[in-house]
């Protein structure tokens, strides 16, 4: 978990992903369970909560990272088949627009942070004012892929459009493999995920589109902004 001392200089995007992070938590039913995400501005949301200890009841977990740090919070961690009811999910995002569409998956937790916000009654993404975008695709798209199919998948995603780069030394929590799409501008993001989650292999495509954040909330070192 990401710890910034109060003499640490902090970057705009850092004050804009702890304020953020912060705001979060107004949104958070007290006493219940919370699904948590994965990345640099989670980790401030985690910072918060342990901040309130008591606040939730416990949270579902989208990675081993994400568990570790809500463990050394002093936060229960369920699986979330023990979980019957997920009134809400804080996740971050590599890109978001302000149709609520996002890229997701830098952090190679996409699969279980997509099952989570499917679970979840309402979805909230935070993001620093960095990560809002008009259109996707800058910031590469990640595809987790079942690893044998690794070759296969890029060569009918670069047959189609945009170039698949396999991420070298990552291996998700699945024990599956990453691929990254560059040069993509994605201008209708829920088509481009059902297509591309069609090909053989593909386990989950980092477009969160189909089922998109239901409130995006922006930071920045002065304040929040609720889309």
């Amino acid at each position: 978990m990401t710890h910034i001392p109060a003499s640490f200089p902090q970057t705009d995007a850092q004050a804009g992903k702890r304020r953020v992070a912060e705001a979060a938590l107004s949104h958070v039913e007290p006493g219940s369970v919370l699904g948590v995400g994965t990345g640099s501005t989670v980790a401030f949301l985690i910072e918060a909560l342990a901040a309130r200890p008591g606040l939730i009841r416990a949270a579902v977990s989208s990675s081993n990272a994400t568990t570790g740090a809500l463990r050394a919070a002093g936060i229960t961690v369920l699986d979330l088949n023990e979980v019957e009811d997920l009134p809400l999910c804080i996740d971050g995002a590599d890109e978001a627009t302000r149709a609520h569409h996002l890229i997701k998956g830098g952090g190679g937790a996409l699969t279980r942070e997509k099952i989570l916000a499917a679970a979840a009654k309402r979805f909230i993404c935070i993001v620093d004012q960095s990560k809002l975008v008009d259109t996707l695709g800058t910031f590469p798209l990640p595809i987790e892929v079942i690893p044998m199919a690794r070759k296969l998948v890029a060569r009918t995603i670069e047959a189609q459009q945009g170039r698949a780069l396999w991420r070298e030394g990552v291996v998700t929590d699945n024990g599956n493999h990453i691929l990254d799409v560059h040069g993509l501008s994605i201008q209708d993001p829920p088509s481009l995920e059902r297509r591309l989650g069609q090909i053989t292999g593909v386990v989950t495509v980092g477009l969160f589109a189909v089922r998109p954040a239901d409130v995006l909330l922006v930071g920045s070192p002065t304040g929040t902004e609720i889309i």
